[in-house]
């Protein structure tokens, strides 16, 4: 088996023999411009919300954004883990149980999502207290999340299919999935915040048509212009649903990580929204709410640079060839190196111009986050590594190291951090519980695999 994926009409893949360089260059910078796209997406709502409607308003979309997360991770999770599982049956030329579990990663979490959508529209108010809303920004938040709710099931197919169809051979067709929709949601969100006037309730439904459309490009995708892997019609019988039900656990065991990825920020969310609102009221959860959407581009650049290296690692992981594995792994880990540090740069050094773009000037929430951005900055290097080493344990199938050093970074050091920081020193405490978790996930990494160490 070479490990060339077919490409009708345009150059083909060869994940078993092509030079590890330019085979993973080829796959990541496609993936990085949608990695960008998919950032400006969530940064055009904030620009948009924070001058056309105001601070209370990006507080109000940072408490409803743990649902985004949530749902993002979910995506991931069967994204990541039929990229793997189905990488893996390519490599041992295996292309039936391999379109099966796409058809099932594609269909099953989107049935899911649907009946979660309907639940949170019922208990919304409930759901939103739980997320740490205060009365003040209850009438926004529910505003936000009504409009919301329906895109959940879309970004589900979004990115399932970004996946998919990346390791289906078209990179670039996948990129298009974020570049498309974001370039879209800027404008929507233009048209509906001021144009239109329709305030948070514009921003959500922006998003909403956006993974409307991106997911229609999957279906389009999937139907006519597949490669190698395509849409199997899926039988009803109780044999069938074990099955179903058999491979939806293994895809869920080896993208579950990625999940916690999104969690772990959904954490960073739920957990700094509490201590914010606590501290310094509504301003501070504005404030806040900057670093978090800034963020995501930290995230969305290194989830590129493990993306990319993932489906070259598990083809070779699959076929017996580890000097290949060790190759990507090591490239992946220089290219992390490089983007962590110069996030950190960008975000100490622009700090001021960049929190100017969601916040006016002189205002209490603009001087709390001009205090408070370098700080939370100095955690982008520490990630970009976690993510790498995280990203070559799900790659390889060593779930469980990967499952945990994500519980490390998403809970297990996150919550006492912030709750203990504030208390050492107050109130960048706040800002540093996130660059604090990421260095001890990352002390824990280096002295309980002495190998990554060796550089083995």
């Amino acid at each position: 088996m070479t490990g060339r994926i077919k490409d009708k009409g345009r150059d083909s893949i060869d994940f078993g023999r092509s030079r590890i360089g330019p085979l993973f260059h080829r796959l990541f910078y496609p993936t990085l411009l949608s990695m960008v796209f998919a950032s400006l997406f969530t940064v055009a709502d904030g620009i948009f919300v924070g001058q056309g409607v105001g601070s209370d308003a990006l507080a109000a979309i940072n408490i409803v954004a743990p649902l985004f997360l949530m749902t993002t991770g979910m995506a991931l999770m069967f994204g990541a883990g039929v990229s793997v599982v189905a990488s893996i049956h390519l490599s041992r030329g295996n292309n039936k149980a391999a379109d099966i579990n796409v058809t099932q990663a594609l269909e099953v979490p989107a049935l899911l999502m649907l009946v979660f959508s309907v639940f949170i529209y019922v208990f919304q108010e409930p759901f939103l207290r739980l997320l740490g809303c205060s009365d003040a920004l209850m009438p926004l938040a529910r505003e936000y999340l009504l409009f919301i709710l329906p895109g959940c099931v879309f970004i589900i197919c979004q990115l399932v299919g970004t996946f998919v169809i990346r390791l289906d051979g078209s990179p670039k067709f996948a990129a298009l999935l974020e570049i498309v929709p974001g370039l879209l949601n800027i404008f929507l969100d233009w048209l509906f915040v001021f144009p239109l006037q329709m305030g948070i309730a514009g921003s959500a439904l922006a998003s909403t048509l956006c993974c409307a459309v991106a997911a229609a490009m999957v279906v389009w995708y999937m139907s006519l212009r597949t490669q190698t892997l395509r849409i199997r019609r899926l039988k009803f019988s109780l044999t069938s649903a074990y099955l179903t039900a058999r491979n939806i656990g293994y895809m869920a065991r080896s993208g579950f990580p990625s999940m916690l990825g999104e969690l772990a920020m959904s954490m960073i969310l739920l957990t700094g929204n509490y201590v914010f609102i606590r501290a310094l009221g509504e301003d501070g959860v504005a404030a806040f709410c900057v670093a978090c959407y800034l963020y995501p581009i930290v995230v969305m650049v290194n989830n590129a640079i493990a993306q990319s290296a993932q489906p070259i690692i598990s083809f070779n992981y699959g076929a017996g060839n580890v000097s290949r594995v060790r190759e990507a792994f090591r490239l992946s880990v220089r290219t992390s190196v490089v983007c962590g540090l110069i996030a950190t740069l960008v975000l100490m050094l622009g700090a001021k111009p960049l929190i100017g773009f969601f916040l006016h000037a002189g205002t209490r929430p603009y001087d709390i986050a001009t205090e408070g951005l370098p700080l939370f900055a100095i955690s982008s290097i520490f990630f970009a590594l976690n993510v790498a080493v995280i990203g070559y344990y799900q790659a390889v199938r060593q779930n469980i190291r990967a499952t945990l050093f994500m519980l490390l970074r998403g809970l297990v050091f996150l919550v006492p951090a912030f709750i203990l920081m504030p208390m050492v020193i107050a109130p960048q405490g706040m800002w540093l519980a996130v660059p604090v978790t990421e260095c001890l996930t990352l002390a824990v990494i280096l002295l309980t695999d002495r190998s990554l160490v060796k550089g083995k």
